[in-house]
């Protein structure tokens, strides 16, 4: 399947990237950008990304995964307010007039 329409990436080159990138340096933490640079590629509009790093994060050599890999935890994954305090924006905020 083609992971990346711009680069021409498909889900096969990434786990051929991690595999060579695992045998090469065991303890190396592999990123997306260290897999488009193992490819001889540069990402172009980022719209790949989450399926890339759905990809990446199915691969079983994968190892140890940098934090944008790593799973979710179940208490941020249904957050509507991404973390934003109460009151953020400026049209909530009151101001004496």
């Amino acid at each position: 399947m083609i992971v990346c329409h711009c680069a021409m990436i498909s889900d096969h080159d990434i786990r051929a990237a991690i595999d060579w990138m695992r045998a090469a340096d065991a303890q190396t933490i592999i990123t997306p950008g260290k897999i488009y640079h193992a490819l001889g590629k540069r990402a172009d509009c980022g719209g790949c990304m989450p399926l890339f790093l759905d990809t990446m994060r199915a691969c079983d050599k994968l190892g140890v995964a940098p934090p944008i890999l790593r799973a979710r935890t179940d208490s941020k994954k249904d957050a509507t307010h991404e973390g934003r305090r109460q009151g953020h924006r400026v049209s909530q905020r009151r101001t004496a007039l």
